[in-house]
């Protein structure tokens, strides 16, 4: 007797749930928290937020016991919402997260985005090396990041910085493109992939061969409160978005639909490019999604020190809780 197609996808969505699909929980019989968890993104959603738009348009969230609210980066960034208890989440840059905590905010990173640094240097095809930037106009952002990330791929190749005419102020990556500069320092993937597209001959000058040490360059951060009162929730959110991010990897053109549908402004093939640029920066080498490695944080801390990214060296053991991701084998 043929069975009927209904009771086919009744029973397909049952067994996906067995296995965390279909919203289903991945912590059966543990206590959920059915809350909110309001998460402030750091940008426009794009590639790199695709596990986030995956874990909300599949119900891995209510599967953990969250419902997930997307929060735009209002005025001030992450600091006033924080502050205020308006999201229970951020996504900042890593070292957005020591300046919260000197501006007085015990900020506490529980998660990496990504496992590398997403921050490049594309230059014109004459420049083969960071020496080659010497007497040369750069563009950088207005960050001290962007200038510390400059100072180590010039340094590196033997160059001097203050031979290099640095242009800071505006969008670096449009600069380039209207040939105003001969390198910028831009985010590789939701700048540069298009960059690259549209100009093939641009050459990248990767600061992880120069000096910046591997490090998440976007974390996912709470403040002190919100983890000692509301553990379960911050539990269910890393859970949520590493199930989004696994199968944002398997499944980039879902994961393009569901950044389209949150408002991604890229056009869908240059989408699907920033995702496979970007999908071996999820991991690279962290063994689990979302995995923060204590080692690779005070690395990045001596180098930003060291670059004037920071003042002062940070606890890094006081600013991350790096028990928080599960050690989950990915796919």
């Amino acid at each position: 007797m043929a069975i009927p197609r209904t009771l086919m996808a009744t029973l397909g969505c049952l067994a996906a749930v067995a296995l965390g699909g279909c919203g289903g929980s991945s912590r059966i019989g543990e206590d959920l928290p059915r809350q909110d968890a309001r998460l402030m993104l750091d940008a426009t959603p794009g590639a790199v937020h695709a596990g986030i738009a995956l874990a909300a348009e599949r119900g891995f969230d209510r599967g953990e016991g969250v419902r997930l609210r997307l929060r735009r980066p209002g005025a001030g960034g992450a600091l006033p919402a924080l502050r205020r208890g308006q999201v229970e989440a951020a996504i900042v840059p890593l070292g957005e997260l020591f300046a919260l905590r000197e501006r007085g905010v015990d900020a506490v990173g529980v998660m990496a985005l990504v496992q590398r640094p997403l921050t490049t240097v594309l230059a014109e095809a004459g420049v083969r090396s960071g020496r080659d930037l010497e007497r040369r106009r750069v563009a950088v952002g207005s960050g001290r990041a962007d200038a510390a990330v400059l100072r180590s791929v010039v340094t590196a190749d033997d160059g001097r910085l203050d031979r290099v005419e640095v242009v800071s102020g505006g969008e670096p990556a449009d600069w380039l493109e209207a040939g105003r500069v001969e390198a910028a320092v831009v985010d590789a993937i939701s700048e540069g992939v298009a960059a690259r597209a549209r100009r093939p001959e641009l050459l990248e000058l990767d600061p992880a061969e120069r000096g910046v040490p591997t490090h998440p360059e976007l974390v996912v951060v709470v403040t002190r409160t919100t983890l000692d009162e509301r553990a379960s929730v911050v539990r269910a959110l890393i859970r949520a978005l590493q199930r989004g991010y696994r199968e944002a990897q398997v499944d980039p053109e879902s994961a393009a639909s569901a950044l389209a549908a949150r408002g991604a402004r890229d056009e869908r093939v240059t989408l699907l490019a920033q995702l496979d640029a970007v999908s071996p920066a999820w991991t690279a080498g962290a063994g689990a999604y979302g995995r923060l490695r204590p080692e690779a944080l005070r690395a990045w801390a001596r180098w930003a020190v060291a670059a004037e990214v920071l003042d002062e060296r940070p606890s890094v053991e006081r600013a991350f809780r790096t028990d928080l991701v599960s050690r989950q084998s990915t796919p």
